[in-house]
């Protein structure tokens, strides 16, 4: 986990515009995914959920200033295309498909037991580290008690035994109050739900901290690895300050 965070900041830290940098970060997360086995597809497909996100740094083409690449007149408002603007939103771009790329790999390579013991080996809050093992808990109780309500749904609803050309279910508006009525049902178990569990934590002595074995050391083979990464990762971070410089 270490490794995979020293990564992100590395990523998050080197300067927009560091081409030869970002090739080599990507060809180090292409060797950790070929050596993880997860399948190169899988781990591509699942990182381009970024992509969306990235968007949001799409007026970097307009606000930074530099070269002009391309003017767009909208009436009242014009914009002006950068080659700055553009190179700093395809690093961004490139920066989070890279970070979320490493994210996946490293969600997918480590069981969540193992995730959640080193949190509380790097010093994150013992509440915050206890609310992410309870939510990944629960999250499939929430699933099944939506999957109910969904089977609930699905029996007491009646199908034309043959096609009649029109739609079944009734208009948009009231398959919104449908689906509406559902969320808050699920809200409302959901809550429930959650008020017993936690009474019954209390009841068992629960007090806030989840107990668990220590952390076994680490072999000489594991500092080893863990030393030759980040000395990796710093000397890229520092090329591509070098290089933008």
């Amino acid at each position: 986990m270490t490794l995979a965070l020293a990564f992100i900041l590395t990523v998050a830290l080197t300067p927009s515009g560091a081409w030869p940098i970002y090739f080599l970060l990507f060809a180090l997360a292409l060797a950790v995914v070929i050596l993880s086995e997860l399948g190169v597809s899988r781990v591509y497909r699942r990182a381009l959920i970024a992509l969306p996100f990235a968007l949001a740094a799409l007026p970097m083409l307009f606000s930074v200033a530099g070269t002009s690449l391309l003017n767009l007149n909208l009436g009242l408002l014009s914009l002006t295309v950068t080659r700055e603007g553009v190179a700093r939103f395809m690093s961004v771009v490139v920066k989070s498909w890279l970070s979320v790329q490493m994210a996946v790999l490293l969600v997918g390579c480590t069981p969540f037991p193992a995730l959640l013991a080193a949190l509380r080996a790097l010093k994150v809050p013992r509440l915050l580290v206890a609310i992410v093992g309870l939510m990944w808990r629960y999250l499939f109780v929430l699933v099944d008690e939506a999957l109910r309500l969904l089977r609930a749904r699905e029996s007491r609803s009646a199908h034309p035994p043959e096609p009649t050309g029109r739609r079944v279910g009734g208009s948009l508006v009231w398959r919104a109050r449908v689906a509406g009525g559902m969320v808050g049902n699920l809200f409302l178990r959901a809550f429930d739900r959650a008020d017993r569990i936690y009474a019954a934590m209390l009841s068992r002595g629960y007090d806030g901290e989840t107990r668990t074995l220590p952390m076994p050391p680490l072999h000489a083979r594991e500092w080893a690895v863990l030393t030759a990464g980040l000395c990796v990762l710093v000397l890229l971070m520092v090329s591509g300050l070098l290089f933008v410089h």
